[in-house]
């Protein structure tokens, strides 16, 4: 009787499964007679689940960082961080249409980030159906299209007051700047009211002091230096769009590189793969392919290419290490960057002579316990032997505007990653004025 129920379950199972892979059923017949079956579905599938379609996508996104990285399971059921890292939030925010803006909370007097997603959808990696949001609707090989979003990104940074729009290649690099843009960096909350750092003033008023380290965790004071205080990682969408830097006065004019309006994201990090580079790994590193198509540079580019390529990443990388040199210089001896040579934890390593991942080099017994600046602002749940380790260093130093906005504009070219390459031209002034308002600033 056993076996009777368990060879009955088998073919039960094997029904279903033959059922579940027929097409639908035709329309009636004459005289009311059934039509004859719709097509096999598996066919219909196959026209994208093949060896040159979805499989080899697959493949090429087995090796991407959209697959491979931990982040969303580190920020699963986080609703701040969520839009950009998780793949449910992220098509929340789109599809509700969220806003970038910053919202003033008329009872406490604080300002809140409106760029949220809710705690039921701040979960889910990061899939096929992130981007291609219209899979599996009539199961032909159109439903790649359209993709997720490809409207205009209201920068959060900016609490939506300044937009990107990247209209070349039917916008689709809107897509990929609706998460690889920094994020806001913001005033504290308890210190002031939570808005976003005015970068304009900071621009315009280079001498006046951002931070006093003689007050520390206190106001006047707006703003507590710490390890992670840094514009994010994301910063390329707004380096390749000329926008989300402090913009100095000084030798050189804001201008953008041709790729700003004339090339794509998909036009080199998609293109046709060549080792571990192209396709859907997203990356560009080491493949050539998307400079050289039709359209773009006519003397093929290459990795001993001077004028486009040797030259202008020898300029960032030289003005990087200068602008890494004079924010130093603040330490009076002790750099005030944080040094990391490790490709395993430094994404950016190698690309400044000092290894610097854009962090600043305060304590904290958590993300940083050899930091050698003693951290303003430690917490309570620091033990004492923390506390007391922590106050045998010296206080960070004062900082001014042109000293902060400085540094903002050294994480923001660092960790584009391209050493200029997404936007040669904007890149260069921002790091050449940044070292002018320095020395104008006595530093």
């Amino acid at each position: 009787m056993k076996k009777f129920r368990v060879l009955f379950s088998v073919l039960l199972s094997a029904a279903f499964l033959i059922s579940a892979c027929e097409g639908p059923m035709g329309p009636p017949g004459a005289n009311g007679k059934d039509g004859a079956d719709g097509k096999d579905a598996n066919e219909t599938c196959k026209l994208c689940h093949n060896n040159n379609v979805v499989q080899a996508k697959e493949v090429e996104f087995q090796i991407s960082k959209h697959k491979y990285g931990e982040v969303a399971f580190e920020e699963a059921g986080t609703p701040g961080c969520a839009p950009c890292h998780l793949s449910e939030a992220f098509k929340y925010v789109c599809a509700n249409n969220v806003p970038s803006t910053f919202t003033l909370n008329t009872t406490t007097g604080k300002y809140s980030n409106d760029f949220v997603a809710t705690a039921m959808t701040a979960f889910g990696d990061l899939t096929c159906s992130t981007c291609h949001s219209s899979l599996h609707t009539n199961y032909e090989s159109t439903d790649f299209m359209p993709l997720t979003t490809t409207a205009a990104v209201p920068m959060n940074m900016w609490k939506g007051t300044k937009t990107i729009n990247l209209t070349q290649d039917n916008s689709f690099s809107n897509l990929c700047v609706k998460c690889h843009q920094p994020r806001p960096l913001t005033t504290s909350t308890t210190l002031s009211n939570g808005d976003v750092i005015d970068y304009n003033a900071l621009a315009s008023n280079p001498s006046t002091i951002f931070y006093d380290s003689s007050v520390g965790n206190a106001t006047p004071n707006k703003v507590v230096p710490s390890y992670r205080f840094h514009v994010h990682y994301g910063t390329v969408g707004a380096i390749f769009a000329g926008q989300g830097g402090v913009q100095f006065s000084g030798t050189l004019a804001y201008e953008n590189s041709a790729h700003t309006t004339a090339a794509s994201c998909q036009d080199c990090h998609m293109t046709t793969l060549s080792g571990r580079a192209g396709g859907h790994t997203f990356s560009a590193l080491g493949n050539f392919n998307g400079c050289n198509v039709a359209g773009c540079h006519s003397t093929a580019i290459t990795s001993s290419s001077t004028t486009f390529w040797k030259n202008p990443r020898a300029d960032i990388q030289a003005l990087l290490n200068s602008l890494a040199a004079k924010i130093n210089s603040v330490g009076g001896g002790t750099d005030i960057l944080h040094s990391d040579p490790s490709t395993d934890t430094n994404l950016w390593a190698g690309l400044t002579t000092g290894n610097y991942d854009g962090y600043l080099n305060i304590y904290d017994p958590g993300t940083n316990p050899g930091g050698v600046w003693r951290n303003p602002a430690p917490a309570g749940t620091w033990t004492q032997a923390q506390k007391d380790t922590n106050s045998a260093l010296p206080l960070f130093p004062s900082l001014n505007n042109a000293m902060m906005g400085s540094m903002i504009n050294f994480q923001l070219c660092l960790r584009e990653f391209s050493l200029g390459i997404h936007n040669y031209k904007y890149t260069k002034a921002l790091l050449q004025n940044s070292l002018d308002a320095l020395t104008a600033a006595g530093v």
